[in-house]
């Protein structure tokens, strides 16, 4: 669970000192709002939602849970609380809810268009996040039914092309390999040579980097031929679109990494409103 104060500097950054409109023309009085989404996909936020207009004193209902499908006019969550909390609360909410739920949904696609040619292998993220987002953006692949791949660079080694402009392939290998055997060893490669290398020097998994569909084959024939594949889980990233994810998924791999899933995020549109004649009890 993401902690609270991590949410609540969200406020700060759009409140810092205080709704000025709301405090201005809004009276001391409650009301009932509804949050509704306005697209189709996947709903993911609404724990982060509710948790926000709860710490303001603000009653949630939730009408669905996260991970599950919507459509255009469904309400999400049911408010009711005191008027200027639910102001306060309304954007930040709505924009976690429609970043977070954009993700999940393009995941679950990617995820979806995977399975239906190869169920085994998995659709994972990257850290092509925006920094202050990262653990809502992995939780989101995670809701959409994706892998939410190394949260950090602490989580695991994976070894890329500017590391190994500074240290030979077989050396990062056995200095990673060296340091832990607890530590799971990634290296990013771009050929069906450098896959070779990798694997025999005792990598757990090779990422093909920015290889074509063929290429890809190429080096999953190759390292099964020279008994390396069975050493190895195969990635694939670079610039995978969702028009590649089937091709690539039918190569004999394991896993494919997109950044875009992150990066290029399109927002689920999701609308708070605030019921007429609800807001006329005057708060004690």
């Amino acid at each position: 669970m993401i902690p609270i104060e991590d949410l609540l500097r969200f406020i700060r950054e759009d409140a810092p000192w205080g709704d000025v409109t709301s405090e201005t023309v809004v009276p001391d009085i409650a009301c009932r709002a509804v949050v509704r989404a306005k697209d189709r996909g996947i709903v993911a936020g609404l724990e982060e939602a509710r948790r926000l207009f709860e710490h303001f004193g603000v009653t949630v209902r939730e009408h669905t849970v996260d991970g599950r499908k919507v459509a255009p006019g469904e309400i999400l969550l049911e408010l009711d609380g005191p008027a200027r909390a639910v102001l306060l609360v309304e954007r930040t909410a709505l924009n976690i809810v429609g970043r977070m739920s954009g993700i999940a949904t393009r995941t679950r696609e990617a995820v979806d268009a995977v399975r239906a040619v190869s169920p085994r292998v998995r659709v994972a993220a990257t850290r092509k996040t925006v920094p202050g987002l990262r653990m809502l953006d992995k939780k989101a692949v995670v809701l959409g039914g994706g892998d939410p791949h190394r949260y950090s660079l602490s989580d695991m080694v994976l070894i890329k092309d500017n590391h190994l402009a500074l240290v030979p392939l077989p050396e990062a290998v056995r200095r990673a390999k060296s340091e832990s055997l607890y530590r799971t060893v990634e290296v990013e490669v771009e050929t069906v040579e450098e896959a070779v290398i990798a694997a025999g020097a005792g990598a757990d998994i090779v990422l093909l980097d920015n290889m074509t569909a063929d290429a890809v084959r190429e080096a999953v024939r190759v390292l099964t031929d020279r008994g390396l594949r069975e050493r190895v889980a195969l990635e694939v990233s670079g610039g995978v679109a969702a028009a590649d994810l089937a091709g690539y998924a039918v190569t004999g791999i394991d896993i494919i990494s997109m950044g875009a899933l992150t990066h290029t995020v399109r927002n689920f549109d999701v609308s708070l409103d605030i019921l007429k004649g609800a807001g006329t009890v005057r708060i004690p």
